[in-house]
């Protein structure tokens, strides 16, 4: 039984990493900004947004996470090894040659694309972060007091703040 877990888990890491293009940028944002998510309350923002992304970045693609089978390996890492990011983490991060995290609107950080960018720095990578209104702006370091907590995070996702 574990031996087949095994399989179904790496067949779910080789066909993620292989819809990873070469010198991809990951665009970490919150999942109320996913078209196509029933909490989206910012209509063709993910679209407009990955569109200034690719122009002020034409040496990277950009790697959206709202996909099909990224949410579905978040799930099933959530079931196997009690955390979701792990899959993010350990698979899909590594795989980036930069990253770009989307802010709210009062320049917090949401939890998960603090830790997505922390993350993409720590491996030595380049990351910036983008605002609703498009403005990008590089990362030296990750400053902990624009980090909201999970609690405060899932409030403005699932709040509609």
């Amino acid at each position: 039984m574990e031996e087949e877990k095994e399989v179904i888990l790496n067949e779910r890491i080789n066909y993620a990493l292989s819809m990873i293009k070469e010198n991809s940028i990951y665009f970490a944002h919150p999942v109320n900004y996913y078209m196509g998510s029933s909490l989206n309350a910012h209509e063709n923002k993910e679209d407009e947004l990955i569109k200034i992304i690719s122009k002020n970045f034409p040496e990277y693609a950009v790697h959206n996470p709202n996909q099909k089978h990224h949410q579905e390996n978040y799930q099933i890492w959530k079931k196997e090894t009690g955390s979701g990011m792990k899959y993010y983490f350990d698979i899909i991060l590594p795989r980036m040659s930069a990253g770009i995290g989307l802010t709210f609107e009062d320049n917090m950080l949401g939890a998960g694309v603090f830790g997505e960018l922390e993350k993409i720095l720590e491996l030595g990578k380049p990351i910036y972060e983008i605002n609703e209104n498009g403005i990008i702006f590089p990362i030296k370091k990750m400053d902990t007091s624009r980090k909201l907590s999970i609690e405060e995070t899932q409030g403005r996702i699932y709040g509609g703040k």
